[in-house]
């Protein structure tokens, strides 16, 4: 069963423009791990964690350090949730999070689907 659904899109150059101007925002938005990678792949973290707020239905006081998105040995992305985050797909009952990240001709992408009780299938499992 489906949960919630969450999608996002980011400008790249003018998501970089927003971090040269406010240094300050990377810190507040994204763990020590994220900071390291290139602006097209924070960039798409940030329209991962946009997205999962969405499919969860964008309730007040998520905090963006409780949804770090890593990846797999094989370089899947996933989420590593805590706390907010946690929180609240227990309030949902979500059994799996799928994440998909894009980024090409400018624009970062993020897609989310949270899937409920009866969830099956070879997707990565959340740990809950």
């Amino acid at each position: 069963m489906i949960v919630g659904v969450g999608i996002d899109v980011v400008d790249i150059s003018r998501f970089a423009e927003v971090l040269e101007r406010t240094p300050a925002l990377a810190e507040r938005v994204f763990t020590s791990d994220e900071r390291k990678r290139s602006i097209p792949s924070q960039a798409a973290r940030f329209a991962a964690k946009e997205a999962l707020a969405k499919a969860l239905g964008a309730p007040v006081g998520l905090q963006w350090h409780d949804a770090e998105v890593v990846s797999d040995d094989d370089g899947r992305p996933w989420f590593r949730i805590r706390n907010t985050v946690e929180r609240r797909c227990t309030e949902l009952e979500v059994a799996r999070v799928h994440l998909s990240l894009s980024h090409d001709a400018g624009i970062a992408s993020a897609m989310v689907v949270l899937e409920g009780p009866g969830a099956s299938g070879q997707s990565r499992t959340v740990p809950i």
